[in-house]
């Protein structure tokens, strides 16, 4: 469950985040032209890479390029808060603030030593200073400006390429600054909780409605429209389970622009109300 979310933007772009969770909880990662830094201030987070469970604890970050990720963050230890300070990298403001040439970490390696999308960042001094830099601006909003965020993005971009994990993190970077393509799954996985129409999927993946329709049936063996309500009544359960948000929040995070037809779809794939639901949880 959500307890804080801060936000400070760079030119109309979130670049830094304080996130406060109290698990168990699940941080869903959505495909996007940008790579972010994960740094965990307090507990810790599990993820997956290549079928492996990898934590992250206390001091520790993850980095990931968000660009082929359609994965989550998750906790399942009940009661215990995992604070996440998250800073993101959007290829267009790293090409604006270095508006000359960008730095050897952005560039692509003259000998690429893989296709690496995700790497653990473990415990580093100065980037422990860094994150404690970025919470005093969090606490101190009214002496934020855009000098001052450009700075402190070039000063990451320059701890990173200092970390034992160099490497990595420039094949990470790096793709940010190749044409991305997208398969026709991680386009439906990226949508999966929006409002987006199966007319603006199709569209999404430059086929026409029918053509779209059999691309879907014969990767996904179901209708596109029943398929995706599946996955957001999958996912609203969920959450009803593991948050105390309120049944609304829940639905439109999800996707549902209407209550009451989420009430409706859930009742009918679940033989009760989402309250109800929820309840039983409570009783069990």
């Amino acid at each position: 469950m959500k307890t804080d979310h801060k936000t400070i933007e760079l030119f109309g772009k979130t670049l830094i985040q304080k996130l406060v969770l109290e698990a168990p909880f699940k941080i869903d990662i959505k495909v996007a032209e940008q790579a972010c830094f994960f740094f965990v201030k307090e507990g810790e987070f599990e993820y997956k890479i290549d079928e492996e469970e990898v934590n992250i604890p206390t001091n520790y970050a993850l980095f990931l390029n968000c660009v082929n990720f359609g994965k989550q963050l998750h906790n399942s230890e009940s009661g215990r808060n995992c604070e996440i300070v998250i800073v993101t990298f959007h290829p267009e403001i790293l090409k604006k603030i270095y508006d000359r040439e960008l730095p050897i970490i952005l560039q692509k390696p003259k000998v690429p030593i893989s296709n690496k999308s995700s790497e653990k960042i473990n415990n580093d001094f100065l980037i422990q200073k860094y994150i404690e830099g970025l919470l005093f601006y969090f606490e101190n909003p009214t002496l934020v400006n855009e000098d001052i965020l450009i700075l402190k993005l070039k000063e990451i971009v320059l701890l990173l390429s200092q970390t034992q994990n160099a490497e990595a993190i420039q094949v990470i970077l790096s793709q940010l600054f190749s044409p991305a393509t997208y398969t026709f799954k991680q386009v439906i996985e990226a949508h999966l909780y929006s409002q987006a129409s199966i007319e603006e999927l199709a569209n999404e993946n430059n086929l026409s409605l029918s053509s779209f329709k059999r691309e879907f049936a014969k990767l996904y063996n179901d209708t596109p429209a029943n398929y995706i309500k599946n996955k957001k009544l999958e996912k609203a359960a969920e959450l009803l389970l593991i948050s105390n948000e309120r049944i609304s929040d829940i639905a439109f995070d999800c996707g549902f622009n209407d209550v009451a037809n989420f009430t409706k779809s859930f009742g009918e794939k679940y033989h009760t109300t989402p309250t109800n639901y929820r309840l039983n949880r409570i009783t069990k």
